[in-house]
C-alpha cells in the first residue's frame, strides 16, 4: 500500500477534497468545513486528476480517464461500476439502475450504496433521480446536484426571478 495523497480543488459548487495514491483515487468529496488555503503545490499522484476536474468544472471535459481506486463492499463497487457507465448528459432513475444491477428489490440498497459513493462527480451517482424525474438523494446535497445536471444540459436551468 503506498502513501496517500491529498490536494483539493475550489469549483463553482463548493471545494472538493481530492485523496489517492499511485493505485488510484480514493476519494473525491465536498468539504463544505475547508477553511485552509488551497495550496499550489499539488502532489505527482494527483495531477491528471485535477487538471481533469478543473476542465469538467470549467472547461468542456465530459469523460474522466484518471485512475480510480474506491474502497467499499463487493456490492458497493459493483453499484458503483454501473453508475460509471452513464454517460455525460444521461440520466436514469434509481428502479432503472436497479434493472441493470439485475435485482429489483435490491433497489434501497443500491440507494444506499449510491450514498456511499466516495468520488463525487467522477463516479456520477448524481445522474441518478426519481421516477418522475424529482432530484432525490445526494450526499452533496439537491443543490449540487441540480447545478451538475444543469451543467451536464440534463435538466433546464432555471431562471430566478428577483
Amino acid at each position: 500500500m503506498s502513501l496517500e495523497s491529498k490536494t483539493y480543488l475550489k469549483t463553482p459548487i463548493g471545494v472538493l477534497e481530492i485523496i489517492g495514491t499511485k493505485e488510484g483515487v480514493s476519494s473525491i468529496i465536498f468539504k463544505d468545513d475547508f477553511e485552509g488555503k488551497i495550496s499550489e503545490n499539488v502532489p505527482e499522484v494527483l495531477q491528471e486528476s485535477l487538471k481533469q476536474l478543473k476542465e469538467y468544472f470549467f472547461e468542456d471535459r465530459k469523460e474522466f480517464s484518471f485512475k480510480l481506486n474506491p474502497k467499499g463492499t463487493d456490492f458497493q463497487l459493483k453499484v458503483w461500476k454501473l453508475l460509471s457507465e452513464i454517460s455525460y448528459g444521461k440520466s436514469i432513475s434509481y428502479s432503472e439502475q436497479s434493472e441493470r444491477f439485475g435485482d429489483l428489490k435490491a433497489i434501497r440498497a443500491i440507494a444506499s450504496a449510491n450514498g456511499k459513493n466516495p468520488i463525487s462527480v467522477v463516479i456520477p451517482c448524481h445522474r441518478v433521480i426519481g421516477k418522475s424525474g424529482e432530484l432525490t438523494g445526494y450526499a452533496g446535497g439537491i443543490w449540487r446536484k441540480k447545478w451538475l445536471l444543469e451543467k451536464e444540459g440534463i435538466i433546464e436551468k432555471q431562471m430566478t426571478l428577483f
